[in-house]
């Protein structure tokens, strides 16, 4: 799987205002803003991430995805 791949899957799955998403094929690292993790705690934006990958990450497909997740407002702070 290619960095590209992947966020595509997570841009198909889950409205995004910022999607990056680097890594060496088997480890990821993504950054995902999205108006979806509005009142949502770390661990639950996590798995609305998850969710977008459904079996590929049983599978082994993704074998690891880090990832800072943001809501539009913390993005824009997070950038002044």
């Amino acid at each position: 799987m290619t960095a590209e791949e992947l966020q595509s899957l997570i841009a198909a799955g889950l409205p995004c205002q910022h999607l990056q998403v680097e890594g060496d094929g088997r480890h990821w690292y993504a950054t995902i803003v999205s108006p979806e993790f509005e009142g949502k705690r770390p661990i639950a934006r996590h798995q609305r991430v998850y969710a977008t990958l459904g079996q590929r990450m049983q599978t082994d497909e993704v074998h690891a995805l880090s990832m800072k997740t943001f809501t539009p407002a913390e993005w824009a702070a997070s950038q002044s």
